[in-house]
Parts: structure tokens; sequence; C-alpha cells
């Protein structure tokens, strides 16, 4: 028999333990993942679910394993270093982003919580890793070597458009990398007209200033960019310019062809780069990786409306064409 001194000894106990109990039974914190979006869900809808794809198959699922916070900036810079100071608040456990001032915001925001950058330009030259094998801070990713793939373009330009001397060249120049790749275009021995912008209201007097002064335009790619593709894509058409740019959903927007890294791809591989930094391995300590795949999309029903024909060698060439 318990005496009325033992009852409250018991009920003390149990409430002196029900906290513990309680505390033990709640799910832990999920780790949060920020998906900074430099363009618009809709334009990079492939990307995002490349990326969660190989989460998944890493073994994080969204809602159970590992939280991840949206966040899109539809072109604009401004935006960039607003999303990223939200991160930091929320006190996400990792950054993901892509294009390189979206990753310089965000490395201005935070010097402690990892960032990891999808497709990176020229990360040493801006600044955001000490070298490609040991990134050296809390930055590391792939780089997509845009740059280096002007030339590239500009050959599949001239197959499609025999005698290309004029070229014109579409870049956002608030970003270093678009400024990089127009010195690569200009390198090439042409007539180049360059088109500067910094938002989307310039695209359409840029056009203007244009009045019969090139043969073809090559859009340097960036979130400004591909968050107007339509727009580019029908003024480019209404001035019978074909175009040249760096990924596919330029050309699917009705662009004549692109070539470049399969971003997708770039994406997957990203997946792994948080994955490793969930399980604990510091940004600093994992290289920075370049592409492996690269992707030729021409679109024949825009060629048909140009007027042009392209060549079955070049066809063939071509991992994707668009009818």
């Amino acid at each position: 028999m318990i005496g009325r001194r033992g009852v409250i000894t018991l009920l003390g106990g149990a409430v002196a333990t029900w906290p513990i109990a309680a505390r033990a039974q709640q799910p832990a914190k999920l780790p949060i993942i920020g998906f900074l979006g430099a363009a618009t869900a809709s334009a990079r809808s492939q990307w995002v679910a490349a990326f969660v794809q190989r989460l998944h198959e890493l073994g994080w699922i969204q809602g159970r394993t590992v939280a991840i916070e949206y966040r899109w900036a539809e072109g604009r810079s401004e935006r960039f270093a607003e999303i990223a100071a939200e991160f930091v608040r929320l006190k996400v456990d990792v950054i993901i982003t892509y294009a390189t001032p979206p990753a310089i915001a965000a490395k201005e925001a935070t010097a402690v919580i990892p960032i990891v950058c999808a497709v990176m330009g020229d990360p040493v030259g801006a600044g955001l890793v000490a070298s490609l094998p040991r990134p050296g801070g809390n930055v590391t990713g792939l780089s997509n070597q845009s740059a280096d793939l002007a030339g590239k373009r500009v050959e599949h330009l001239r197959e499609v458009v025999p005698g290309l001397r004029r070229l014109a060249v579409l870049a956002n120049v608030s970003n270093p990398v678009s400024g990089v790749e127009m010195g690569e275009v200009q390198a090439l021995g042409l007539d180049v007209v360059t088109l500067e912008i910094r938002r989307g209201e310039d695209i359409a007097p840029a056009f203007e200033t244009l009045k019969g002064r090139a043969q073809a335009l090559y859009v340097a790619g960036d979130p400004l960019m591909i968050t107007n593709r339509v727009r580019i894509n029908t003024l480019a058409l209404g001035a019978r310019l074909p175009t040249t740019y760096n990924q596919r959903e330029f050309v699917e927007a009705g662009g004549l062809m692109s070539y470049g890294p399969n971003f997708p791809d770039l994406f997957r591989r990203a997946g792994d780069y948080v994955d490793k930094i969930l399980r604990g391995t510091k940004p600093a300590d994992i290289p920075v990786e370049q592409p492996t795949k690269f992707d030729l999309v021409i679109n024949l029903t825009t060629a048909k409306a140009l007027g042009l024909e392209v060549l079955p060698t070049l066809l063939a060439r071509a991992d994707e064409v668009i009818e």
C-alpha cells in the first residue's frame, strides 16, 4: 500500500519525466535546403526535377527526411540578395543556386552556410572559389564552361548561315560571365554588334538599334534572358535573325539552336554535392567539377520560318531536333 506521500512522489516523478518522453517522441527537425532560383519555376522545371530525383535516390525525400524551400527571383538581380538574406534568417542547412550573380549574392550574405552552385561560368575569376580542386570557402559546385563554348556555337551558326560576317550579341552586362562570353565572341574575327542590357525592359529597344546590321544573333545565357526567352525569340523572328543559345529551353520557346552542357545532368550531380554536405562534408573540400555531357538542339520549325536549310550533316550531330 502506498501512502499519501508516496502517491505525491510518484505523481511528481511522472510530471517530471513526461516532458522528456514527449520530446523524445517529437520528430527531429528536418535539414532545410534553400533553393535560390534565379529565373522562374516554369523555366527551370526540368532542372529542379533532376535535382529532386537525385536527392530522392540518395534518401532525401521532401517532407520526410528533408525540407526544400523554393524562392524564385524571376530574372531580377535585386532579388538575389533578398532571397539569400531570407535563407540566412531561416537558418537553412545548405543553399543551392545556379548562375554566377545569385551565387555571389549568396556568398555575400553568408560565409557560414554551405552554398552549392550547379551552374557557374567562371568560379575562380568571379571570386567564388580559390581553385577548382580546392574551393577553400563555403562555395562549391559545377562550372558550365559557358564562355569556352562560344566558338562552337558560332561554328554551328556558320553552318546554317553561309558567309556569316555580321553577328549581334545580346548580353546582360550586369552578369560578369556574360561579359566574358561577349569578349569570347568578339575574338572570333566577325563584325560584332553588341547589345548590352541590364533588365527586361531593355530588350526591345536593343533590337530597335539593329536595323539590318546583323545576319544572326548570339544570346549569352543568363537568368534575365531565360525569363524573357519568348520575347527575345519573337523579336528575333520579326527581325529575321537566326539565333544561338546555351540551353535547350530557349529552343523549345522558338529559338533556332542551342549548344551547351546538359543542365539536368549538372543538377543531378548537384544533388550529390548537397548529399555530401548534409552528411557532414565541408564545401571547401569538395572539388568543383566540369560538365561531361553536351547537347546540340535544333528547331526545324524555326529554320523553315526563317527560310533556312539545315544540312543533314548538322542534323546528324544534333542530340535533339524539334519539329
